[in-house]
């Protein structure tokens, strides 16, 4: 046993709330703790197998209903195909279940509609506070406040990606307004589940594409990073974990993020040198997964999860902290790699 480290081949039974704080604290979990996204879809779609997983492998996460009021533009179901509007008043196409499609009309096509724009500031009120505190009374589980979307795809959705990359080029003093108003819209949100007693909150931004972030690492700094610090200093003031994520490509702002308060990472790992990472980074941040989505969960042998795990643990370890043990379950993915992933993170 390493010095001044529990004995975790006896540890102590553990609720899920305790589990996953030892895992944040590098104090010990009796096990990893476990975490499923896509589980909305799996539950609606494939719920024989969504119950047969949840019997196998009992969640240590869960998440707190929205604690925001509902909008007055939003229109249409985001999660059928077809379109639909979303909060903030842009138009979107989904093709399949599962896959939130793309905006195909934003709400700001022209700078000069900004002038009447305001984000949807209904949404911001005091009504959800109780039904949020009551779940969570209810609950041993560590759960989770989703802010959603972060600034960087609201801004996508709100111009469209193709527009808001020109603009981030050129950077006219209309996107800084832009910018302004969402910043003002996030850090009111997030005063919101600071209200609350979930355990963390959760903000999210893809900056990656498959093999490098999205934009300089340099205009990441000057325009992103601080609205992400200003967001972690409100929740770590209130006693909240700080959970974010991003897809893609993002080695380089990991030492960014983890400066500025991130407790608990989730990234798309096999997009990147998961070893060199772990080289640099183990023990200073909790991985929350994950296992390739990309190609071994949906289409990979029980042998290829397998190792794709192994790889995770060899990699972060977990036994002290500092892994948990996610996955996100496609709506196609076979339940027989699911339940392998689960078996070997055990």
């Amino acid at each position: 046993m390493m010095p001044n480290q529990p004995d975790v081949h006896n540890p102590s039974r553990q609720t899920a709330r305790q589990r996953v704080m030892a895992a944040l604290n590098f104090t010990g979990p009796d096990r990893l703790p476990r975490d499923v996204w896509g589980g909305r879809f799996i539950a609606k779609y494939r719920p024989l197998e969504w119950q047969e997983m949840l019997e196998r492998f009992p969640m240590d996460f869960d998440r707190a209903p929205s604690v925001l009021a509902a909008s007055a533009r939003a229109s249409g179901d985001a999660s059928a195909p077809g379109a639909y509007i979303d909060d903030w008043g842009s138009e979107w196409t989904a093709l399949e279940i599962g896959v939130a499609g793309e905006v195909t009309r934003p709400v700001l096509q022209e700078w000069a509609e900004l002038a009447t724009f305001t984000p949807p500031w209904e949404m911001l009120n005091d009504r959800q506070l109780d039904i949020v505190n009551t779940f969570c009374r209810t609950s041993e589980s560590f759960i989770l406040g989703e802010v959603g979307p972060g600034p960087f795809e609201r801004l996508q959705f709100l111009r469209g990606s193709e527009a808001l990359f020109y603009d981030l080029a050129d950077e006219p003093r209309a996107l800084m307004q832009l910018l302004e108003l969402v910043h003002d819209f996030y850090q009111q949100h997030v005063a919101l589940w600071c209200r609350t007693d979930v355990d963390a909150v959760v903000i999210g931004d893809d900056w990656g594409s498959q093999t490098a972030l999205l934009i300089s690492p340099g205009q990441w700094r000057r325009l992103f990073r601080p609205l992400y610090a200003a967001y972690f200093a409100q929740m770590r003031a209130a006693g909240k974990r700080v959970f974010f994520h991003s897809d893609g490509y993002i080695r380089e702002i990991m030492p960014d993020l983890i400066d500025i308060g991130v407790d608990a990472l989730n990234s798309q790992l096999f997009c990147m040198d998961i070893e060199e990472i772990a080289r640099h980074f183990r023990g200073r941040l909790t991985f929350w997964g994950e296992v390739d989505r990309q190609y071994v969960l949906p289409f990979g042998s029980v042998t290829e999860v397998q190792q794709a795990v192994r790889r995770l643990r060899c990699a972060f370890g977990g036994e002290y902290g500092g892994l948990l043990a996610q996955l996100s379950w496609g709506i196609s993915d076979p339940l027989d790699n699911i339940e392998t992933a689960f078996e070997a993170f055990a």
